[in-house]
């Protein structure tokens, strides 16, 4: 009885060794379901890298983008930059149209009737600058003055009174033509071209000749 007792229990604990093995190499081994999860997962990569384009095809993708980019952005950009250019009256030796303070154009026959004899009246000159129209018996005289201060660049107003421009800012004085007469201003008023075109419009453009005030080349050109 000793003996088949110990022969089964010799069995028993062969069993549970095998039994323990079996289940310790069936943990450690892959599933079948892990095998092609991994095999899809590296097909997958290979796919994916194969689409990855080259360098030519993304240089034309970026050149698309950025023309798709700059066709509206430059369709905006021009209109607002030319709204910042004086029109020109065109044919008047590249003048502009003298505007009042409404905008609307200087007409002289318009003009003569609220401006007498010996008025200097400010109109939009060249670039934008305020210049004034000096009123004679029969319209107007050939040049603009420019109303923008020689020392610091105030707007030099008209005295009628004293038949000068005087600055208010720093005491700069100029006669009825522009011509500096007293400092700190180191220079005489800029002068334009003052016509009158054929729609009978008054017209600015550069006064590029000798300053008859001065008898000196003009500063300004």
């Amino acid at each position: 009885r000793r003996r088949s007792g110990e022969q089964a229990l010799s069995v028993r604990l062969s069993t549970s060794h095998d039994t323990m093995a079996l289940a310790l190499r069936r943990a450690s081994a892959p599933t079948a379901a892990a095998r092609p999860a991994r095999r899809q997962a590296v097909i997958r990569a290979a796919a994916v890298s194969g689409e990855v384009p080259d360098m030519n095809k993304r240089n034309i993708m970026n050149l698309l983008l950025a023309g798709g980019i700059a066709l509206p952005v430059g369709g905006l950009a021009v209109p607002y930059a030319l709204f910042f250019v004086p029109a020109s009256s065109g044919g008047d030796g590249g003048g502009i149209t003298a505007k009042d303070a409404l905008g609307n154009d200087v007409k002289l026959t318009e003009w003569m009737k609220t401006h007498p004899s010996g008025d200097h009246s400010l109109v939009q000159g060249l670039k934008g600058d305020p210049t004034y129209l000096v009123v004679n018996d029969t319209g107007i005289e050939n040049f603009g003055i420019n109303a923008v201060c020689t020392h610091l660049g105030c707007v030099v107003p008209w005295v009628s009174a004293e038949n000068k421009f005087k600055c208010p800012c720093h005491g700069s004085q100029y006669n009825n033509q522009g011509k500096v007469v007293r400092g700190p201003a180191p220079l005489s008023l800029a002068l334009a071209h003052a016509n009158v075109n054929d729609n009978g419009v008054v017209v600015l453009s550069t006064w590029s000749e000798t300053d008859f005030r001065t008898g000196e080349e003009p500063w300004w050109s």
